[in-house]
């Protein structure tokens, strides 16, 4: 019984500081991720180094998030986030160096970045695995939304953070980024230990244990329907990675605009997140997982060809909240259906899916803008979306039947 006291205690104290380490991480990504990219786009004057800053960062994504997956299973997730904040505080201070010896090779810019992916790509699977072990499985939907939406409220605040901070000079903005990895690494040192250390194994176990995630993926048509169609709609519809375009030649409205304006789908997603809160999606899921894509990517076509700044926020704006929806649904998908023993790997090919696919998408955002035109690229990205949304009705119908988010556990 006083076991179960102090692990019920763990549990109070601990998931009201995973939402503050979430929002304090979140808020310097997304502040740093305005600086650089307007930094990159001032210099270069040119969206393909923009799509350049994005297959930077997959490179890591892709080859370190399984491996981080497994060993978040073998050892436990709290180490991997501590030392993926770590790092990422210490690409922060990198950049600051870069803006105080006034550097303008763009090539010391992306060497840091590979940094940052790949610090990115060891801390988020196991930020992922790790809050299905502060609360009780009854209450994870509602914790994934209260998450969700600490993760949106820092993406509220951090571009505008980032926006402001800039006016100020960018290694203001580096300063403030690194004091927030800083104090969102030691909020999540304090976390207690909840996996032994396990046994070593050879490297060919290692391999085997990392394929395992797949492969449970993949025995599940609703979990693999839901993941594979976020990523399409992700990396079509992405129109975040062309935004220092819009607000410099498009829509003019600067850095502090940019700021405004990569906020919006988080203000949309924190509305709806909030909502969520109390009304978690209970009855047809999969319906609204593919109603949820779709809007997102309506919401992009009519930002693409916006020439007003309100109505281009409206439709970010829009565009978040419709992406909440999908990541709710999705999230409670995998974690229900996930046992507690491969959450790790699991967690990996989710962030290997969603988080791959946002750098891959700015990729090709930036090459499509390169070749026809950055309006023409965003539009075709959003339309693009919506056939994806059509096909998947089609190829996975254990989505569009799916009524209940625990179907993933048949």
């Amino acid at each position: 019984m006083n076991t179960q006291v102090r692990e019920e205690a763990y549990r109070r104290r601990d998931l009201p500081v995973c939402l503050g380490v979430r929002f304090l991480s979140e808020a310097s990504t997304l502040a740093l991720s305005v600086v650089i990219g307007w930094s990159v786009y001032k210099v270069s004057q040119t969206p393909l180094t923009l799509g350049i800053v994005g297959i930077v960062e997959f490179i890591p994504a892709v080859l370190m998030t399984l491996p981080a997956g497994e060993l978040c299973d073998r050892l436990s997730p709290r180490p991997l986030v501590v030392a993926g904040l770590a790092l990422q505080c210490f690409c922060a201070l990198a950049f600051l160096a870069l803006s105080m010896l006034q550097t303008k090779g763009l090539g010391f810019f992306y060497g840091v970045l590979l940094l940052l992916g790949t610090a990115r790509a060891i801390a988020e699977p196991a930020a992922q695995a790790l809050l299905p072990l502060l609360v009780p499985p009854d209450r994870l939907p509602r914790a994934i939304a209260s998450n969700s939406t600490a993760w949106q409220m820092a993406i509220v605040l951090g571009p505008v953070v980032g926006g402001l901070c800039y006016a100020m000079g960018s290694t203001v903005a580096y300063l403030v980024c690194a004091v927030f990895f800083f104090a969102a690494m030691a909020g999540a040192m304090t976390f207690r230990e909840r996996r032994p250390r396990s046994e070593r194994m050879s490297l060919h176990g290692r391999i085997a244990r990392v394929k395992e995630g797949f492969v449970f993926v993949r025995s599940r048509p609703v979990v693999l329907g839901a993941l594979s169609l976020d990523l399409f709609a992700v990396l079509l519809g992405g129109a975040t990675a062309l935004l220092p375009v819009y607000a410099q030649d498009i829509l003019k409205v600067g850095p502090q605009g940019l700021g405004v304006l990569r906020s919006a789908p988080a203000v949309g997603a924190c509305l709806v997140g909030l909502a969520l809160t109390r009304f978690p999606p209970e009855r047809n899921v999969g319906p609204k997982l593919i109603a949820a894509v779709i809007v997102f990517g309506v919401a992009t076509l009519v930002f693409a060809l916006s020439r007003s700044a309100w109505v281009s926020w409206l439709a970010l704006a829009v565009v978040g909240a419709s992406d909440m929806v999908s990541v709710n649904i999705r999230t409670s998908l995998i974690q229900l259906a996930t046992p507690d023993a491969m959450r790790g790997r699991v967690s990996a090919v989710n962030a290997l899916f969603i988080g791959a696919s946002s750098e891959l998408g700015a990729f090709e955002s930036g090459v499509a803008a390169a070749l026809l035109g950055t309006v023409p690229a965003v539009a075709l990205g959003g339309i693009g979306t919506i056939v994806a949304a059509a096909v998947w009705m089609i190829a996975f119908p254990a989505i569009r039947k799916a009524d209940r988010v625990d179907v993933g556990l048949s």
